[in-house]
């Protein structure tokens, strides 16, 4: 049933290496549906995003690429922070907006939501990182719990060295991209996932990684959220998803997290776009 006079819109904010294109079959659902909606991109990201020349110099040389230097190395969590927080006021002028987070997105979200409480009506973590008070999110993927994530071999270099996660968007190594797809569209038809690594940045900035943030319960404690858990991740597998969740509640128990679950792998905007349009559309009155 179409939704008229919305009185909250939504922002869909996207994870490492993606862009704002990666949700255009979830606005066309959630515009559909009369909601407003705005797709951003984030910092270092998208049209935001600057590229190694490595990439596409000829002849290739593997080498270049494991060693150069991000152009995105200056890329920091303060950046896009501040970034998502203009963003949110530019979409609402100043009104709450309910914000739709996906992976190292979810850092960034809570960023936001920390420095200005008032402008995010409700965060959502799509199967995202959803960082404890003062944690980086580069602390998260070689715990315990995420045990059986495949991103990491992924990488073509090392993100000490030249300030980003590299991965290899031109490779055509059918294994290696086999690794891609398993990684991040496991349930996605291999055509389809092919396209979109063609549209992925290669360069995610490390330093959104390596940015913490501070907690308070009158930021982002007191925002509502809710966690999207993706039982088919092997991106953030699902025991590191309910970690985020279990540490969230037990910091800010009077704010519990609401929990849905999609059986879906790492992408759902892509292989789920109807239920994930569905979780925003229920909390935008």
């Amino acid at each position: 049933m179409p939704i008229s006079n919305s009185p909250k819109p939504i922002l869909f904010l996207h994870g490492f290496w993606h862009g704002s294109w990666c949700w255009a079959d979830v606005l066309a659902r959630v515009t559909g549906a009369g909601a407003r909606a705005l797709a951003v991109d984030m910092a270092g990201h998208g049209l935001l995003a600057r590229r190694p020349e490595a990439l596409t110099r000829r002849p290739f040389d593997p080498g270049l690429l494991a060693t150069e230097v991000s152009p995105v190395a200056d890329v920091d969590l303060d950046q896009a922070g501040d970034l998502l927080v203009s963003q949110l006021e530019q979409l609402a002028g100043g009104n709450p907006v309910v914000v739709v987070a996906h992976s190292m997105g979810g850092a960034v979200l809570s960023r936001a939501a920390q420095l200005a409480p008032e402008l995010v009506a409700h965060a959502v973590y799509l199967t995202a990182f959803m960082p404890a008070s003062g944690v980086p999110s580069v602390a998260y993927p070689q715990l315990p719990e995420n045990e059986g994530s495949l991103t990491d071999a992924a990488f073509v270099a090392d993100p000490a060295v030249i300030g980003a996660l590299r991965i290899d968007v031109a490779s055509g190594d059918p294994a290696y991209r086999q690794r891609l797809r398993a990684a991040l569209y496991g349930d996605i038809d291999p055509a389809a996932a092919d396209a979109a690594i063609a549209l992925l940045t290669p360069d995610a900035p490390a330093g959104i990684a390596l940015g913490a943030t501070t907690l308070t319960q009158g930021g982002w404690g007191s925002v509502p959220r809710t966690y999207v858990r993706c039982t088919q991740d092997f991106t953030i597998r699902p025991a590191l998803q309910q970690k985020f969740i279990a540490d969230a509640d037990a910091a800010f128990p009077a704010n519990l997290t609401l929990v849905h679950t999609l059986d879906s792998s790492h992408s759902p905007f892509l292989s789920m776009p109807g239920q994930v349009a569905d979780i925003a559309l229920k909390l935008i009155h």
